[in-house]
């Protein structure tokens, strides 16, 4: 191979390697996955009556398959919609679209196609409603809750809504109807969003007052009112994380205790930390509160997955 077919060669790689982070980033990757990893695992709780065991992986990939399409939709019309504010915020600023290396019509073009197909999924292959369901969190997340985060921190309670569905959505994928553990599994995720969201909001700050976001429960910044108010939702955690238990969606016996254990902890230290939040007012206690809420929603599904019927 000559040196010029080696360097166009290495120059179509890099290009093509440059694209596929770029996708990568316009679905928002690591967001996406955590999203659809809580639909797999509600999928897995649930009492799954529409497949046999010898379907349980071509159905788990499928919805994983679909969840991602459709949840990187949405964050890519998030993307398009907030191009120009992502161009003022430092963390968001080389994204894509903001940045200019992807054009809104090609993240159009890309949000329509992956949110067509990613419904048709969840609807050829499981059922209607978890497909309906799978849109509205779609439409929901992209042209309620993007705009209306430059309006009111009414947005974090609206955002919280598709951020919670993906657990609706996997229950409802297993079973076909909308029965009482698949809002439970809903409204676990619904209140771990709160304080998850309002310690970014704490930690980017600066960064969303420049682009005119407003998310924090006060309209005065990081205040006692938005730490007070993070002590609360977790606490309204706790007897949430017992629910699994007495309405039966996990074993009564030693491994539903182990469970709700477990759950019971979970929450005990996401009010801990929250209340540390509000004793010391500072960037270093709304970032344990940011990253113990990521451990939080892992352990929690897998400690439901463990104890499940």
């Amino acid at each position: 191979m000559s040196k010029e077919n080696i360097i166009l060669a290495n120059s179509t790689s890099f290009a093509l390697a440059a694209k596929v982070k770029d996708y990568f980033q316009l679905i928002k990757f690591t967001l996406s996955f955590m999203v659809v990893f809580s639909t797999v695992v509600s999928f897995l709780i649930a009492p799954n009556e529409l497949h046999y065991v010898r379907h349980k992986i071509i159905s788990v990939l499928l919805l994983f398959t679909g969840g991602m399409l459709i949840t990187g939709s949405a964050n890519a019309i998030n993307q398009i919609l907030e191009k120009s504010t992502d161009a003022m915020m430092k963390r968001t600023a080389n994204r894509p679209v903001a940045s200019g290396r992807m054009l809104a019509s090609e993240a159009t073009s890309f949000a329509v196609i992956t949110g067509i197909i990613g419904v048709f999924i969840l609807w050829y292959w499981f059922n209607y409603q978890c497909a309906l369901v799978g849109l509205f969190s779609l439409l929901l997340y992209g042209f309620v809750y993007t705009p209306l985060k430059k309006i009111n921190s009414v947005a974090v309670l609206v955002g919280a809504i598709p951020g919670a569905l993906p657990c609706l959505i996997g229950w409802v994928a297993a079973t076909g109807d909308f029965s009482l553990g698949g809002w439970i599994l809903f409204g676990i995720q619904f209140l771990w969003q709160f304080p998850h969201f309002w310690a970014i909001a704490w930690l980017a700050h600066q960064d969303y007052t420049t682009a005119g976001f407003k998310l924090l429960p006060g309209d005065k910044g990081p205040t006692k009112f938005t730490a007070l108010q993070t002590i609360i939702y977790s606490s309204m955690m706790i007897p949430f994380g017992l629910l699994p238990y007495f309405s039966g969606i996990i074993d009564t016996g030693t491994r539903g205790i182990i469970c709700t254990g477990i759950l019971f902890i979970c929450n005990l230290w996401m009010v801990f930390v929250s209340v540390l939040l509000f004793k010391n007012m500072d960037l270093k206690s709304a970032r344990k509160v940011m990253f113990s809420s990521y451990f939080y929603l892992m352990i929690v599904l897998l400690a439901l997955l463990f104890g499940r019927v």
